[in-house]
């Protein structure tokens, strides 16, 4: 697990590896994590290790995005012209 504390965010992240998010005991003793942050106002945001390719997923990702972008832009444009 790792933990990092962004105090000029008021953001914790937390990373967990696909043993540790598995492990019933470990996510118990995150409540006492939460607690401790919600006191403080602070954001905690807890990452879980994924089961598929890394790399792939980044490339379809960026593909989508590659064509959504303009797909959005021409509904915006066409919205504006109303």
């Amino acid at each position: 697990m790792e933990i990092n504390v962004r105090d000029d965010k008021k953001i914790v992240d937390i990373w967990l590896t696909n043993a540790e998010k598995n492990d019933p005991v470990l996510r118990e003793g995150l409540n006492d994590i939460y607690k401790k942050y919600k006191e403080m106002k602070y954001l905690v945001a807890v990452f879980e290790s994924g089961e598929k390719d890394l790399y792939q997923g980044t490339l379809d990702l960026l593909a989508y995005n590659k064509r959504r972008i303009p797909e959005l832009e021409v509904k915006k444009e066409k919205q504006a012209a109303l």
